[in-house]
């Protein structure tokens, strides 16, 4: 898990650098395909549960599951990036939101709320401690700084299958749920919105969006469980 890991941290990389006005999420989404599969490993979600592409590419009020497509990037924009690859039998699954250019100084707040969410779940990622912990954490960092916390998506364990058991929501009570315990995988993947927490599909049964239509952002790490603090897999 560890390389399947770094090749998703790698692709997350490239990714971000390549964003820029102009860009197509569908060119985005060529360039990580050549990243993952240069490396001997190949993209994660390509065809699960039908799901036509590498990445998905959620721009502005795409909340999560955006197909890359004919759509242009342009200044001002905020695109998630969420990598999977799998690789000699294990996924590595990440997701990282990136600023097209120069954006608003809300929009960075909302970017920085959501690493912040991040940085929050991963802290209380140890064992000995429960689900409810992580959850408790990201709802309590980022509704203190004025954002909204998307209910109906959550974080998973992650191994030989994409999404495993537990769920791990981002909103919750704490010192309840699974038992956190030592070589436990889990994604941890904050998803948080500028406006109210509603989300709804697309039509093309993929895409979530934000019921009111303001932007959102979400960022993720997969992460190994341990005594102390958690090994994080999909960093550089």
């Amino acid at each position: 898990m560890r390389q399947s890991g770094h090749i998703v941290a790698e692709t997350i990389a490239v990714l971000s650098e390549s964003v820029r006005p102009g860009i197509t999420t569908q060119e985005l989404d060529q360039i990580a395909f050549r990243t993952i599969t240069k490396q001997g490993a190949t993209p994660s979600f390509k065809g699960y549960r039908g799901f036509p592409a590498s990445i998905c590419a959620s721009v502005n009020e795409e909340v999560v599951h955006g197909i890359p497509g004919k759509q242009v990037l342009k200044e001002g924009d905020i695109i998630s990036l969420d990598v999977g690859a799998f690789y000699k039998g294990y996924h590595g699954d990440s997701a990282i939101t990136v600023a097209v250019g120069k954006i608003h100084v809300r929009t960075q707040e909302l970017l920085n709320a959501c690493q912040a969410g991040l940085a929050a779940a991963i802290a209380a990622a140890k064992a000995g401690s429960r689900v409810g912990d992580i959850s408790a954490a990201v709802q309590t960092t980022v509704e203190a700084l004025g954002f909204s916390v998307v209910r109906e998506y959550t974080g998973h364990g992650v191994g030989r299958d994409l999404h495993e058991d537990p769920m791990v929501p981002n909103v919750g009570v704490a010192h309840q749920g699974v038992l956190l315990r030592s070589g436990m995988t889990l994604a941890l993947e904050p998803m948080i919105n500028m406006g109210g927490w509603q989300v709804y599909v697309k039509p093309n049964n993929w895409t979530v969006v934000t019921r009111d239509g303001r932007p959102s952002a979400h960022f993720e790490h997969t992460v190994a469980i341990t005594d102390g603090e958690a090994d994080i897999l999909t960093k550089l």
